[in-house]
């Protein structure tokens, strides 16, 4: 394979940025495929590209349900419970399979409800006048099978990751009785398996100052960012502003909208860095949760180019 060529600093501007002005946003298409410039390799390369599982309530078995949850909405609620279990210690759970303590956690949940014997008789908040009055995720009783009492202790106990989750409101009389399993899956399968709750990303937001910004304009220069993006630093008795942390821009473009600095100043993003935001549900760290979704997206590409070349191989050998 030729060697890549020098990309002019003309061309890699308009492939690695996406500049924002004031009424458009341009270089919104990507350029970086084989055979876009003359002399450059764009093709991709595996060394350059250098599931997660959770465990989730799956099977309810109920035994006395006397609330007015019906059962199959009941056991839907108990299986969107976050559970606080390391799903690297458990197998999958195959159809057929028995359940073992290597593949499945059992909770248990027995509550009734009962009138309080101190309530005053004008009481109207149920949880004065009754006891468990509403039922909680907190409410669950994990059952440990075989040696999980002894692998998973202190910090590491299984438990819902949240434990004032509503699951049902009682009243006097009435009784939730029943026992769940919980297996490990992947959230491709059921929602109720998935670690995350919100993730998303956006491009590196890049501020370039083209001539220096003193005085009273650097405040009104600063102002136009959010907060931390522009410090105004006073040098040799003049303010000066300061480009410190762009990461924090939102690219509202407020700045253009001042004559003053439409031609000093520009906007644009970086199209390569990626900033990404994942808020996990507490099963698993927010960084933990990236690092396996990439591995996944290794192994899918991989297979991907393995299964391009068999093709290619057997048109060939046609």
């Amino acid at each position: 394979m030729a060697e890549q060529s020098e990309v002019p600093d003309n061309i890699k501007r308009i492939r690695t940025r996406i500049v924002l002005e004031s009424d458009i946003v341009k270089n919104t298409a990507a350029t970086n495929f084989p055979n876009t410039y003359p002399g450059i390799d764009d093709s991709w390369r595996h060394e350059d590209f250098c599931r997660v599982p959770t465990m989730a309530i799956e099977h309810v078995f109920v035994f006395n349900n006397t609330s007015i949850i019906a059962d199959e909405v009941l056991a839907h609620r108990l299986g969107l419970i976050p559970i606080y279990a390391d799903p690297g210690k458990f197998d999958i759970k195959k159809p057929g399979d028995n359940a073992t303590d290597a593949n499945t956690l059992v909770f248990q949940l027995k509550i009734s409800c009962e009138q309080k014997p101190d309530a005053r008789p004008d009481e109207t908040d149920p949880n004065k006048r009754f006891i468990n009055a509403s039922v909680y995720s907190g409410d669950l009783l994990w059952i440990p099978q075989g040696d999980q009492a002894s692998r998973f202790t202190d910090d590491n106990a299984i438990r819902p990751v949240v434990e004032d989750i509503l699951l049902a409101k009682l009243r006097p009389g009435q009784v939730i009785d029943l026992e769940c399993h919980a297996i490990k899956g992947i959230a491709k399968e059921h929602a109720k398996w998935s670690p995350v709750a919100t993730a998303s990303y956006r491009l590196l937001p890049e501020i370039t100052i083209k001539q220096e910004i003193v005085g009273d304009l650097a405040d009104k220069f600063a102002a136009c960012f959010a907060p931390g993006v522009v410090e105004v630093k006073k040098e040799k008795g003049v303010k000066r502003a300061k480009i410190v942390n762009p990461r924090r821009d939102t690219v509202s473009r407020e700045v253009l909208r001042h004559k003053e600095f439409q031609d000093i100043v520009q906007l644009s993003r970086v199209r390569d860095h990626f900033i990404f935001n994942v808020e996990s549900i507490g099963i698993l760290p927010p960084e933990k949760l990236f690092m396996h979704s990439v591995e996944i997206l290794v192994e899918k590409c991989v297979l991907l180019r393995e299964a391009l070349e068999r093709k290619i191989e057997d048109s060939m050998q046609e």
